[in-house]
C-alpha cells in the first residue's frame, strides 16, 4: 500500500502556515492533499485561490462526491464537515467539533478509517487541542503523523497538544514541511492496519450524517458525566470512558482544552449579565430613594440607599474581576 494521501489541519494562524506549505511541494505530486482551515461560518473562503497562487499543485474547494486527485489540493468549504470515502471526498453539515464545521478531527478521522497506513497526517499552527484525535486516530490505524514545530508556528497550542499526546513521525518547521511530505508520498506502507474500533466507525459515521442520527449507540461506547454540551446544552459522555474526548447525545464534539474554553466563555458572559443586571438595580434603587426622600419617606430612601450600595459594591467586584481576566488574555498569560 502507498502512502499517497495527505491530510493537513489548521486553525489561527494557519494561512501563513498553509502557504510556506504548499510552496515546498512538488508538481506532480503523487497524492492526493486534503486541507482544513477552521473558519467562520459565513461567506465563501478564498483559500483555494490563495494556495493555488502559493505553490505548483492547483487548489479547489471541494464538492460533495468529489473524487480525490493525486497533485492537486482539496480544501473544505465554510460550515461542512470534509471526508474521505473510499476515495472520494464527502461534504456533511454534521455536529461541530469543539464548535467547528469544518474540524480538523473529522478530516483526520475518516482517513484513518478510509486510507489505514496510507494516510499521512499533518498538524499546523493553532490554539488548544484540535487534531490530538484525528492524529491519534490516524497513527492507531498505521499512517505517518507530521507536526509542525512549535516554535514555528504563530500560535502553537496545537502542535504541542499533538506531540504531548501522540506519538509522531516527524517535527519540522513548516518551510520544511513540503519537502517531507514528497519525502513520504508514494512511499509503501510497511505496516498493516488494525482492525477498526467501534468507537472511530462511530465517530466517522455521526461526523457524516447532517443529522447526527447514527450516534444511537454511543450510551454503549462512553461513559455518562454531568457535564452539559455548550453548544446544545445536552448531556455529554466521555468516549471512550477516561479519555476526556465527550460528545453529547446530538453529536457536538468536545476536547478537553477545547470544553473548558467553552465553559470559560460562558462564565464570562453570566458574569456580564450579572453586571448589567446589577446596573439596573442600582438605577431603580437611586430611583426610589430620591423619591422616597421627596415625599418624606426617610427611613424607606435609606433602605432603597442600602441596596443601591450593595449592589454598587457587588458590580465593582465583578468588573474588577473581568478586567483582570481581560489583561491576562492580553498579555498571554
Amino acid at each position: 500500500m502507498r502512502r499517497d494521501l495527505v491530510v493537513v489541519g489548521a486553525s489561527a494562524g494557519g494561512v501563513e502556515a498553509l502557504r510556506s506549505l504548499v510552496a515546498g511541494l512538488p508538481a506532480g505530486l503523487p497524492a492526493a492533499v486534503v486541507v482544513v482551515l477552521h473558519m467562520p461560518a459565513g461567506g465563501s473562503s478564498a483559500l483555494p485561490a490563495i494556495l493555488s497562487r502559493g505553490g505548483a499543485l492547483p487548489a479547489v474547494a471541494v464538492r460533495d462526491g468529489m473524487p480525490l486527485r493525486h497533485g492537486r489540493i482539496h480544501v473544505a468549504p465554510p460550515d461542512h464537515h470534509t471526508l474521505v470515502r473510499n476515495g472520494v471526498l464527502r461534504l456533511s453539515r454534521g455536529p461541530t467539533e469543539n464548535g467547528h464545521r469544518p474540524a480538523v478531527d473529522v478530516l483526520f478521522r475518516s482517513a484513518a478509517l478510509s486510507a489505514g497506513p496510507a494516510a499521512i497526517g499533518v498538524v499546523l499552527s493553532g490554539t488548544l487541542d484540535d487534531g490530538v484525535a484525528g492524529m491519534a486516530a490516524i497513527k492507531n490505524q498505521g499512517g505517518l503523523g507530521l507536526v509542525q514545530s512549535p516554535g514555528d508556528a504563530l500560535y502553537p497550542g496545537m502542535p504541542e497538544s499533538v506531540l504531548e499526546q501522540v506519538t509522531v513521525d516527524q517535527v519540522a518547521a513548516v518551510a520544511e514541511m513540503g519537502a517531507v511530505i514528497a519525502g513520504h508520498v508514494a512511499q509503501d506502507a510497511a505496516v498493516v492496519a488494525p482492525s477498526v474500533s467501534e468507537t472511530l466507525r462511530m465517530e466517522v459515521e455521526v461526523s457524516g450524517d447532517d443529522a447526527g442520527a447514527a450516534f444511537g449507540d454511543i450510551p454503549e461506547l462512553g461513559r455518562t458525566t454531568t457535564l452539559t454540551c455548550p453548544d446544545c446544552a445536552g448531556s455529554l459522555l466521555e468516549i471512550p470512558a477516561g479519555s476526556g474526548h465527550h460528545r453529547c447525545l446530538v453529536g457536538h464534539a468536545w476536547t478537553p482544552d477545547a470544553l473548558l474554553d467553552a465553559y470559560s466563555g460562558g462564565l464570562e458572559r453570566a458574569m456580564w449579565t450579572a453586571v448589567r443586571t446589577l446596573e439596573e438595580k442600582i438605577a431603580l434603587a437611586r430611583r426610589m430613594a430620591g423619591q422616597a426622600r421627596e415625599s418624606g419617606r426617610g427611613r424607606i430612601a435609606d433602605r432603597y440607599a442600602e441596596q443601591e450600595e450593595e449592589a454598587m459594591a457587588a458590580a465593582d467586584v465583578l468588573r474588577k474581576h473581568l478586567l483582570r481576566s481581560d489583561l491576562r488574555e492580553g498579555t498571554g498569560s
